[in-house]
């Protein structure tokens, strides 16, 4: 395993913390022009896989049939935080579509985000299906599934055929091999897949280059996820994280995942990049994609900005006292 330093931390100009890992970044001729540790390091895909999950979803036009608004159709692809406005979109997603709380998977939680969670802890209030960050995607493959005949109560095993056309699709897309794809289980109970890392980039790349995408119905059905997630970005994540705040940006299509993987495109530029901390860490995910952008010369600032707002370079004590700072610690060459 070939491992490179991508973030370090440092307190009082000593270096504290360092945090490793892979890189790569791809091109829309297949090949990989950056690399930084290995980029054939196979990796989990874990939540940054749900705009691929969503696929069969948009493929049923559900968004359509049962009249969603964007921000709920968006919740198909999101890792929400359990804020009141995605509790809403996915009470209202059940109230149109027929669906149940019940019928979900996902174990009862309470929210990601700690003003949600400590709000329902104050009142006592038990925690919920639909506070898991992935119900999403679970409401939307249920939805799916009861659309086109499937068995519902079996949505989540690796051998229904909606979890059979997702794995295709994504080894498709990312052009490996399906019987190579390495399959887990996610938190949420959903099947997950390893690749190497510069495929998961290639099949990121086709989310902002979908005329690469050789099915149709894929194709179509791509357009249509990445539109509401830029069109619902606080749906996604939300406000004051990294994928919102990425998807603010109308030219970058951007999902991560547990244990520290990270996958974004760039419409304009056609490039890919996908990114795994390898102790787990989602803090040296903003500084790391910002270090990306700005050594690649990305035109606008204000995205790369709004990344320094999420997770700053300055480290700040308990009394917000400047103590330390983050620093990128690779360096982009190509390959």
């Amino acid at each position: 395993m070939k491992l490179e330093p991508l973030v370090e931390e440092y307190r009082g100009g000593v270096l504290e913390n360092v945090h490793l890992g892979v890189l790569c970044g791809v091109s829309d001729q297949g090949d990989v022009i950056y690399e930084v540790g290995d980029a054939e390091h196979m990796t989990f895909l874990r939540s940054a896989a749900k705009p691929f999950q969503a696929i069969p979803v948009m493929k049923q036009n559900i968004a359509e049939k049962y009249g969603l608004t964007d921000a709920e159709a968006a919740m198909f692809a999101a890792s929400h935080r359990g804020e009141t406005y995605h509790i809403e979109a996915l009470e209202s997603i059940m109230a149109k579509t027929g669906l149940k709380e019940e019928q979900l998977l996902c174990c009862p939680t309470y929210p990601l985000n700690d003003e949600p969670k400590f709000a329902l802890m104050r009142e006592n209030k038990p925690p919920r299906k639909l506070y898991h960050n992935c119900s999403g995607k679970h409401l939307g493959i249920l939805a799916a599934a009861r659309e086109m005949g499937l068995p519902t109560e079996t949505y989540w095993q690796p051998s229904h055929p909606l979890q059979q056309d997702i794995l295709h699709t994504l080894a498709d897309m990312a052009e490996y091999p399906v019987d190579q794809i390495k399959v887990g289980v996610d938190g949420c109970g959903f099947p997950i897949f390893a690749l190497p890392l510069k495929s998961i980039a290639t099949a990121y790349l086709k989310l902002a280059c979908p005329e690469l995408i050789r099915d149709a119905g894929t194709r179509e059905a791509v357009q249509r996820m990445v539109r509401y997630m830029h069109a619902a970005p606080d749906s996604i994540a939300s406000h004051q994280f990294i994928c919102s705040e990425l998807l603010r940006d109308d030219n970058i299509v951007a999902k991560g995942g547990a244990k520290g993987v990270y996958c974004f495109s760039l419409i304009r530029e056609r490039v890919a990049f996908a990114l795994k901390v390898i102790d787990g860490s989602e803090t040296p995910w903003p500084i790391a994609v910002a270090s990306i952008l700005e050594q690649i010369g990305y035109s606008n600032q204000a995205t790369i900005d709004r990344l320094y707002t999420v997770v700053p370079k300055e480290i700040k004590n308990d009394n917000h006292i400047v103590v330390g700072e983050r620093r990128a610690a690779f360096t982009l060459a190509g390959k």
